[in-house]
């Protein structure tokens, strides 16, 4: 009697380990499939337009839309662009500086390399209340940093894009990087860059950028 018993505690106890390692197993599956469904791989994630973007009303269904392709290829573009850039001469860790009479920006970096361009303002972003104001008609921008501006506001008059038309409007400030963006595409620049100031920002196109290392006596603090 006692070794039927005891057969039946190890049955027993064998069963409960069996059940206890399927439920293990069962709550690690879930556990990854919640994270593979939060965190996806870069791979995996959707490079199209989000449907909120100010430009998705004027985009087609067809996949080969031609404003929809544009400014897919003008976001592509700009990213490759500025990691050239910051590749080159760290343009994200830069401090900027914008003259309108020589119509230049001066990148200038922390060992006091500077990065000069010539440059052109889309327009600013105020991140207070969420509008925007074309460069094409903004109070503080001189003429003829307004051109590459102006070029997208042709555009827009000729596709009937009414955001590129509308002298101020909300957006958010990832589709004021799209203007910048499309800017920077449609006028052939050599990147563009965002300056804060403030609450602004203010969103440019710059063309081609001249390096200027700084004296060794300059570099010593001499």
């Amino acid at each position: 009697m006692t070794g039927h018993l005891a057969r039946l505690i190890v049955i027993a106890a064998f069963l409960l380990l069996a059940v206890l390692f399927w439920w293990a197993v069962r709550r690690f599956e879930s556990n990854e499939n919640k994270s593979a469904a939060s965190h996806p791989s870069p791979s995996t994630k959707s490079t199209a337009i989000p449907s909120k973007s100010i430009f998705a009303p004027f985009f087609t269904k067809s996949p080969t839309d031609p404003f929809r392709i544009l400014v897919e290829q003008s976001e592509e573009d700009l990213k490759l662009k500025t990691a050239a850039h910051n590749a080159t001469w760290h343009l994200v860790d830069a401090d900027w500086a914008v003259d309108q009479d020589t119509g230049k920006i001066v990148f200038t970096q922390r060992d006091g390399t500077t990065a000069t361009c010539p440059v052109q303002i889309i327009g600013t972003y105020n991140t207070a209340d969420g509008t925007w104001l074309w460069g094409w008609d903004h109070p503080s921008v001189q003429p003829p940093l307004d051109e590459h501006a102006r070029k997208l506001r042709a555009y827009g008059q000729e596709h009937g894009i009414a955001p590129l038309t509308t002298r101020k409007l909300h957006c958010t400030e990832a589709d004021a990087w799209d203007f910048a963006a499309l800017a920077c595409k449609l006028n052939d620049a050599e990147g563009a860059y965002r300056g804060p100031s403030g609450p602004t920002r203010v969103f440019m196109t710059f063309g081609n950028v001249t390096l200027s290392k700084p004296s060794a006596a300059r570099a010593a603090g001499q």
